[in-house]
């Protein structure tokens, strides 16, 4: 995928099960580092990848392609982003138009005036959100695991903020 966007990869993580020999042979023409894992491991090669851009003193990463058909891979590629390593590091899934990233504190939101964002709770209940910049607002809200009411919510404005009180939340964005 890096290649068909113009991308040079620097290194390529994981077991390489999926990695088809001919590209193999593109990659390591243009001098690309292999990290070659097991395939009985205990984590998956995103891990693994994130792991390794933190020990390379990422700040920031954008992750693409965690999105797809496998729906327990997707789910363990979103709950990644609640890896306590990543407090610190500006982390974000983009997939097309969305847009997900975790908001433990607070987050500053940008967009266009009618983008689609959905709060969802990662622990039992949110509590203490804050919201402003959305048409449906919380002051002092709470959000529980399981129900839906945080999903739907729309930017009435080019940038939205959110504050958390007490646990986590799945902010997924949905640019027009």
């Amino acid at each position: 995928n890096a290649l068909a966007l113009g991308l040079q990869p620097n290194v390529v993580i994981g077991d390489l099960d999926s990695l088809d020999e001919n590209l193999r042979s593109q990659l390591e023409k243009r001098h690309c580092q292999f990290i070659v894992h097991p395939a009985r491991k205990d984590e998956t090669d995103l891990e693994l990848a994130v792991k390794f851009a933190m020990e390379q003193g990422a700040q920031e990463m954008l992750i693409l392609g965690a999105l797809g058909e496998r729906l327990d891979h997707t789910l363990a590629n979103v709950l990644l982003l609640a890896l306590p390593e990543l407090r610190f590091i500006q982390v974000r899934i983009l997939d097309g138009r969305q847009e997900a990233f975790l908001i433990r504190d607070e987050a500053l939101i940008e967009g266009q005036v009618g983008d689609t964002l959905s709060l969802l709770p990662l622990a039992e209940k949110v509590t203490g959100i804050y919201t402003e910049g959305l048409e449906y607002r919380l002051e002092n809200g709470t959000l529980y695991l399981g129900p839906t009411r945080g999903i739907s919510n729309t930017l009435t404005a080019p940038q939205a903020k959110v504050r958390v009180g007490q646990g986590l939340l799945l902010a997924v964005i949905i640019h027009k």
